[in-house]
């Protein structure tokens, strides 16, 4: 029996297009036996792990209210970041409980950033919130999380599709999900020299994107399904309104089905 594997890619509330993926797999059953995650795909990909249902990630993302995620978010530091990530993790926990990776139905790996070294860190065992936890440290938005005297950071910092320890584990099948392949809205810089705030601006965050798009695209190279869902116009207000992102990421899920029915059949 081949070993069908998911690698959920980082990109903030564009990572709720992952539950729209999942949701094609599951209605077309095909099984799911290891998963890896970055960032948002670390948190998606736990919930999934644990619940094993679709339906169940979908109500939990349809229930989560603005108030929720803002009171989840008003944990202001200045230490390295400007959320501490307390309420964001006890958020977590009341909704997935206490688990250690380990014990966990299927194969999860999260993955997070050594800050001192710039490589990526598996974690394969231990708590799964610290885990998670440190995966979706984005800097300058949440403090780093100090685990075993190591600094880390989120997980899409060096590594935006984790294909690479799906393939360690031994994988027959991986469906990556790229989140930066289609997320990027065509800058308006015509060229010129940054003369205004706003063109630098566009600059900087261009230049960002350029890495993200690049390091994600070398991250799925050995995948066997990219996909890629359209995901540019979506935006944080999505955390508390994920309809839009879970339709995108049917849509895409949907465009891949016969390809991947196909590398099954053979």
């Amino acid at each position: 029996m081949k070993k069908i594997a998911l690698a959920l890619g980082s990109g903030g509330p564009k990572g709720l297009s992952h539950i729209g993926v999942i949701k094609v797999l599951e209605k077309a059953g095909i099984q799911i036996d290891m998963i890896a995650g970055s960032s948002i795909g670390a948190l998606i990909g736990s919930i999934y792990t644990i619940t094993e249902s679709a339906k169940k990630i979908e109500e939990i993302a349809l229930d989560t209210n603005m108030n929720t995620v803002l009171s989840a978010l008003f944990d202001p530091t200045l230490k390295l970041g400007l959320i501490r990530g307390k309420k964001v993790t006890k958020l977590f926990q009341e909704i997935i409980g206490d688990h250690k990776i380990e014990n966990l139905p299927k194969k999860f790996i999260a993955v997070a950033t050594d800050l001192a070294t710039g490589k990526p860190v598996f974690f394969e065992e231990g708590t799964l919130l610290d885990a998670v936890r440190a995966s979706i440290s984005i800097p300058f938005m949440f403090q780093p999380i100090k685990i075993n005297n190591t600094l880390l950071g989120d997980g899409g910092l060096s590594l935006q599709v984790p294909v690479e320890p799906l393939k360690k584990y031994g994988a027959d099948i991986i469906i990556a999900v790229n989140l930066s392949e289609n997320s990027f809205k065509p800058s308006k810089f015509t060229g010129k020299l940054v003369n205004t705030p706003k063109e630098f601006y566009e600059i900087a965050s261009t230049s960002i994107y350029i890495l993200q798009h690049n390091l994600a695209r070398e991250n799925c190279k050995n995948a066997d399904i990219i996909v890629a869902p359209d995901v540019k116009d979506i935006k944080w207000d999505s955390f508390w309104k994920p309809q839009k992102a879970i339709r995108i990421g049917e849509k895409a899920m949907a465009e891949k089905l016969p390809q991947l029915l196909k590398i099954l059949e053979e």
